[in-house]
């Protein structure tokens, strides 16, 4: 008889009134969020908000590939899609061009490493790629946020990004780079300044990291 691992406070789905504090104090910060149940409604609700034809960069995200987001995005053709552009550039001699098209597309797609109750957002970068354009420049960014990573507060935020999701993502990246990951870059999103820009979809369930 096989018994699954016990959950952890970082990786047991937050209660329905610990997502509903989440989403209160987010909204009061300027984001917008929604609740849904599980990862098909957040799939037909990106589908919802994102205009065919808009650029769109999908940042790297375990949450955007297991729910199949990534995939609809970059390769069902409603899309001018970005990554795949920028798979296609040569590094070293298009690296400017590789770094305006992340940074400044119409609409970024990806999730965050923690969301706090009292209203932030957390998320850590090796490469820093997706940050300027969740940051601000992106025309409008929307996240995807499993119910595990709401944490109370920002201190615990940290400790979530360091004890659980750095080493997950670390061997993700040795299987997939040969070599690990690490906390680069850290971005802390406290409020959005430009209402109906930011979208966090809250899932009910437990995705990615």
């Amino acid at each position: 008889m096989t018994t699954s691992a016990p959950a952890t406070p970082f990786t047991e789905p937050a209660s329905a009134q610990r997502l509903e504090s989440a989403a209160a104090a987010l909204a009061a910060h300027g984001f917008t969020v929604e609740i849904l149940d599980d990862v098909a409604a957040a799939r037909a609700r990106v589908r919802d908000l994102i205009p065919a034809g808009a650029s769109v960069f999908t940042a790297a995200s375990e949450t955007l590939r297991r729910s199949g987001i990534d995939q609809d995005i970059n390769d069902g053709g409603r899309y001018d899609a970005v990554r795949p552009r920028l798979l296609a550039m040569d590094r070293a001699t298009a690296a400017d061009d590789i770094r305006r098209l992340a940074a400044g597309p119409d609409v970024v797609v990806g999730s965050v490493n923690a969301v706090t109750e009292t209203g932030s957002l957390v998320a850590a970068s090796a490469s820093g790629s997706q940050l300027p354009a969740y940051a601000g420049g992106a025309g409008r960014a929307i996240w995807i946020v499993g119910a595990q990573k709401v944490v109370p507060d920002l201190a615990t935020a940290l400790r979530r990004v360091e004890e659980h999701a750095l080493p997950l993502e670390s061997a993700r990246a040795q299987v997939a780079y040969g070599q690990p990951s690490a906390i680069n870059r850290l971005l802390v999103l406290n409020a959005e300044p430009h209402p109906g820009r930011a979208v966090v979809l809250l899932l009910r369930e437990a995705v990615g990291f």
